[in-house]
């Protein structure tokens, strides 16, 4: 697909998603990071690390509003794995970052990416909330929130449904956040499974989506001999 021109959109309200139909179960994790102030060094330390065999896809919010972004590129150069802005109905595939394009919400229906021009969410466009409600809804138990520094308390409705569907919540300590707001609202009213520092987020996310994808093969083969 070009990656030039104004991105395409859809337009149901952003988040909104249905799970996936019955009887499929992603292949790989989906993992996805939301960051504001302090984002773009913190995000530095995470995909400097990622390797590209975890079996996992990566969407990315960073607070950008309307603002050109040179974000994907800065990615790419800092990773093994490639990065890009974020297409309208690409299919998402692992070993990739797919990074929210300005002025659009960035998210995620069964297996395809959907760009969202909806109201603001936490005053600004792109929004954590949407990609990881969207996430939730859409993947279940194979997803990964990432929550990372800013401020205010975008991306903390999402991780709480990220929780409630079964997926896994990570949130930066916020004693290393260059601005806590987000980490510290997350804990106060969502929870998290795992509170680190940047350092030991790579290897924990390459854990969990090992353990997700040997969970769906085996989900899958439980059904393919109930079916037999």
């Amino acid at each position: 697909m070009k990656r030039t021109g104004e991105p395409r959109t859809s337009e149901p309200r952003a988040g909104d998603a249905e799970g996936l139909p019955s009887g499929r179960r992603s292949a790989f994790a989906t993992v996805v990071l939301g960051a504001s102030l302090g984002g773009i060094d913190a995000l530095r330390e995470i995909v400097g690390a990622l390797s590209p065999p975890v079996p996992a896809a990566y969407l990315v919010v960073q607070h950008i509003g309307r603002h050109r972004s040179l974000l994907p590129s800065l990615l790419a150069a800092w990773s093994e794995l490639p990065a890009a802005h974020a297409l309208d109905g690409e299919a998402i595939r692992p070993g990739r970052i797919y990074v929210a394009p300005p002025d659009h919400h960035l998210c995620v229906a069964p297996s395809r990416i959907r760009l969202v021009r909806g109201p603001r969410e936490n005053y600004t466009r792109p929004a954590i909330d949407p990609l990881f409600r969207s996430a939730a809804q859409s993947h279940g138990d194979t997803v990964i929130g990432v929550l990372l520094t800013g401020s205010l308390s975008d991306g903390v409705a999402g991780l709480l449904e990220v929780r409630r569907r079964g997926g896994v919540a990570i949130v930066q300590d916020p004693a290393e956040a260059v601005c806590p707001d987000m980490p510290l609202n997350a804990l106060r009213n969502a929870g998290a499974d795992h509170v680190m520092p940047l350092a030991a987020m790579p290897d924990l996310i390459a854990r969990l989506a090992e353990t997700i994808v040997q969970r769906s093969e085996a989900a899958r083969r439980i059904e393919g001999e109930r079916d037999g």
